[in-house]
């Protein structure tokens, strides 16, 4: 079972209320018992097509659909359904705050670091700081910047690691198992980024520790995505970064 169907398989169904699909990010507002929700995703783009189809063949009809189907396209091959159904899936997720830890990533990773030699896969805004903070610490990202290394020297990398943090978005573009597969199998594995679902079926999948976020104020979240905001503003709109780890762990401060 792959972890898309393992997230779909007991899902709740809702009600979908709102839909935004921006330049960076996608949200989903959904009701579920009675209670708003809401989840993000990154936005993947696809190449743009001269034929005519719709990226979204249902877009202006998406609040009249169910929330558990429009979550069953996080299993598309159109990059922005995948985005769209992502961020239904975490809209849709049960909300287990008792398990959640206001822990910054940053902080965590610098952590991890005095012992372990770390890896993070995605270039985040914290990186320059980490890099004075941890003495072994490798960043592999699609687009390299200066001091990044290409995602083709994962396999010269990953195995020799003791923690490796994957963003979230290679649920989303399909290259996280095969990064996984590369981890040493006692390495501490974490997914982080706004994408990433908080689900304990996560931890089914060899992972350790997720960093992801909750929408706080979906009106000033909507309104900001809508209007091509990256995470910085969204998450100063209102965004929650809670961490989780698996039971078996103690590795987060309360």
């Amino acid at each position: 079972m792959s972890i898309f169907d393992a997230l779909l398989s007991d899902l709740p169904d809702g009600d979908i209320l709102e839909v935004r699909i921006g330049l960076n990010w996608t949200m989903v507002v959904v009701e579920v018992d009675g209670g708003l929700q809401c989840g993000l995703a990154s936005t993947l783009k696809e190449n743009h097509k001269h034929t005519g189809d719709p990226t979204i063949p249902d877009a202006g009809r998406l609040t009249g659909l169910s929330a558990l189907a429009l979550a069953g396209l996080v299993k598309s091959d159109v990059p922005t359904r995948v985005s769209l159904g992502m961020a239904s899936v975490n809209a849709l997720l049960p909300r287990q705050p008792a398990s959640w830890i206001d822990q910054n990533v940053e902080d965590l990773l610098v952590s991890l670091g005095q012992n372990h030699r770390v890896a993070l896969v995605g270039h985040f805004p914290f990186v320059p700081r980490l890099r004075n903070k941890i003495k072994n610490f490798d960043v592999i990202d699609r687009y390299p910047v200066t001091g990044d290394y290409p995602e083709g020297a994962a396999p010269e990398i990953l195995p020799h690691v003791g923690v490796a943090a994957i963003t979230g978005m290679t649920l989303l573009n399909g290259t996280f198992e095969g990064l996984k597969a590369l981890c040493a199998p006692d390495a501490i594995l974490m997914v982080i980024g706004p994408s990433t679902p908080l689900s304990p079926k996560m931890f089914d999948f060899g992972i350790d520790i997720l960093a992801g976020s909750i929408v706080t104020d979906v009106e000033a979240v909507m309104r900001v995505i809508g209007e091509g905001a990256n995470f910085r503003q969204v998450k100063k709109a209102g965004v929650r970064l809670v961490t989780v780890s698996r039971p078996s762990l103690n590795l987060l401060k309360s």
